[in-house]
């Protein structure tokens, strides 16, 4: 009997080593005109760590998941980076990384030429890829996201602001991987809110520029200037 006991207190001895207790990869994506992507790992592995420090840089998740895009057929898709896209704490072994995914194919809107609403798709596709974070180390977001968004929970969230933004959350804890959380925020004015499978789509109130394009006012100043000039030129003749 001691044999099997001693070998499993091994197994869990040896699991224990490879991945600390509540590891877990936290990823925040706000929609706006692109979207805003922060993948914070936390409490990794003292060695993961230490790979990902020497070998990580800015580019390395965006790059990743624009190339896996781009492999299955998916070309009108760019990235991004902020002043401060990479952050690394030592002391609790935590990487953040941000960057800006945008493109047509990841998000495009329509404008209703009646009310200027402006109706967004946004595609979210792009969060399953299997990501080498160091050469040694990889993570397999296909099988941890696989779930449609339809199927995630619906919830609100505030910003810094005080605004409330409606949010999709979903989580994903594991024993033998680190536990994932994804939260995917909406703007705060966003109305009209449908997803169907990994397609998000909803309306916003239209924005100054095409309320302006669209105003009697704007096109009458405009015609008011076009013959002044004209005036002007006929003048200086």
């Amino acid at each position: 009997m001691r044999k099997p006991i001693l070998a499993l207190l091994f197994t869990i001895l040896i699991l224990s080593a490879v991945l600390p207790v509540n590891a877990s990869i936290v990823i925040n994506s706000t929609i706006d005109d692109s979207l805003f992507t922060t993948y914070e790992f936390k409490n990794l592995d003292q060695t993961i760590y230490e790979q990902a420090f020497a070998q990580l840089n800015a580019e390395t998740i965006p790059k990743a998941i624009v190339d896996n895009l781009k492999r299955t057929g998916v070309t009108q898709v760019g990235y991004g980076l902020p002043p401060q896209p990479l952050a690394f704490d030592n002391t609790t072994r935590t990487i953040s990384a941000s960057f800006y995914l945008s493109g047509t194919d990841i998000i495009s809107y329509t404008v209703n030429t009646t009310t200027m609403k402006r109706t967004y798709q946004i595609r979210t596709e792009w969060r399953k890829l299997q990501l080498n974070l160091t050469t040694d180390y990889s993570i397999d977001f296909t099988q941890s996201l696989a779930n449609p968004v339809e199927s995630w929970q619906k919830i609100n969230t505030t910003d810094l602001q005080g605004a409330i933004h409606p949010t999709y959350y979903y989580e994903n804890k594991q024993t033998d991987t680190l536990d994932t959380f994804f939260y995917l925020v909406l703007p705060a004015s966003a109305s009209g809110i449908q997803v169907q499978g990994n397609l998000i789509s909803y309306e916003m109130p239209p924005t100054l520029g095409d309320q302006l394009l669209n105003s009697p006012f704007t096109i009458l100043a405009a015609l008011a200037v076009a013959l002044a000039i004209i005036l002007l030129f006929r003048k200086i003749r």
